[in-house]
């Protein structure tokens, strides 16, 4: 079913079909999984896309399920977009205990609700959202399977010689939207454990598309004549469409206790060197402040990369889609990153 990446990405249909592309791996685990699907935080950046890869997957492998999309909606056009490919919707408000106990039993559940952007300011909200509601949700999807995303966030910064974090490292948060996300994992292991629900956690790195990522907020800087902080001298990233794969594809790996995965690409990048790159693209000459530190938030992917295969679009391609889209004015989600944030606080 897959078809060959694009020279240039040229509008949003474009992408967002290309980002809901399942592979044919993906295509088979749903002819064998069984069940509907309740996807809880489906309106954020990366829920609409898994959405529709689940339903074109679905569709593919000749199986009927329930795909349903379950958030609060707060945009009027949110549901009608997921509702136009075949996707049900329910608003629901999922810290209120009343509404996440009317929403309808599924096999499997996708986890995918959080803060992090705007925690500074509003930690309890961000401690109720991350930590709290998880607990609400095991209890609530007891007799499911759940894939629940998390964050490379919960690692220390290590080294850039040193490779990435694996997933057998103790985990060391800084601030307290990583805090709060480390105990989003501890409350999904504990209860996994205690009702014996088996469980996947997506430590997820930097997932990039056109609209929103690390590589949109370098490309706009350098755009724009602006200033990049390159303190954080290396990160890594991945395409969303292929984040969106390996999140899938856990659902045979869920365990009690949890299965632990690191879904980010194989490539550790040099912030500099993307500066510059994105400079020869648009005819800018980077501004770059800041120098290197001998440390960064980076994982490993090997793990996933072992079992669910290499991501289909590399961190080449996808720089030269974005500076193509950024220099063309494409639509951007307006939500930086803060990739360069050292101390946590986002």
């Amino acid at each position: 079913m897959a078809t060959p990446n694009p020279d240039r990405i040229e509008n949003v249909a474009q992408l967002e079909d290309l980002l809901s592309q399942p592979t044919d791996a993906v295509i088979e685990m749903f002819r064998r999984l069984p069940g509907d699907i309740v996807i809880l935080g489906v309106a954020g950046k990366v829920g609409p896309s898994l959405a529709r890869m689940v339903k074109r997957a679905s569709d593919a492998a000749g199986t009927k399920r329930r795909v349903i999309g379950v958030a609060r909606f707060s945009r009027a056009d949110e549901a009608a977009k997921l509702q136009a490919h075949g996707i049900e919707t329910i608003k629901c408000d999922l810290l209120d205990r009343a509404q996440l106990e009317q929403l309808p039993e599924a096999p499997n559940v996708v986890y995918m609700a959080g803060q992090k952007f705007g925690t500074t300011g509003n930690e309890p909200l961000t401690w109720a959202m991350n930590s709290f509601l998880p607990g609400l949700v095991c209890q609530r999807y007891r007799r499911s399977k759940i894939v629940a995303y998390s964050t490379g966030n919960v690692y220390k910064m290590k080294p850039v010689v040193a490779g990435g974090s694996r997933e057998m490292d103790r985990p060391e948060p800084v601030g307290e939207y990583s805090m709060s996300c480390l105990g989003r994992e501890r409350i999904i292991q504990y209860f996994s454990r205690a009702m014996q629900i088996p469980a996947a956690l997506i430590r997820l790195n930097y997932a990039c598309e056109m609209r929103y990522g690390v590589l949109v907020d370098m490309a706009q800087h350098v755009l724009a004549g602006e200033a990049v902080d390159v303190t954080m001298g290396c990160l890594a990233l991945i395409w969303q469409g292929d984040a969106n794969v390996m999140t899938l594809l856990a659902f045979e790996h869920v365990a009690s206790p949890p299965f632990v995965v690191n879904v980010v690409g194989p490539e550790i990048l040099s912030v500099r060197e993307l500066c510059e790159e994105f400079g020869r693209l648009l005819g800018k000459k980077p501004k770059i402040i800041g120098t290197e530190a001998p440390d960064a938030a980076l994982a490993d992917g090997g793990l996933a990369h072992r079992l669910f295969g290499y991501p289909r679009v590399s961190a080449g391609q996808i720089v030269r889609w974005t500076a193509d889209w950024v220099q063309r004015g494409g639509e951007t989600l307006g939500k930086p990153t803060h990739f360069e944030a050292r101390d946590g606080n986002y």
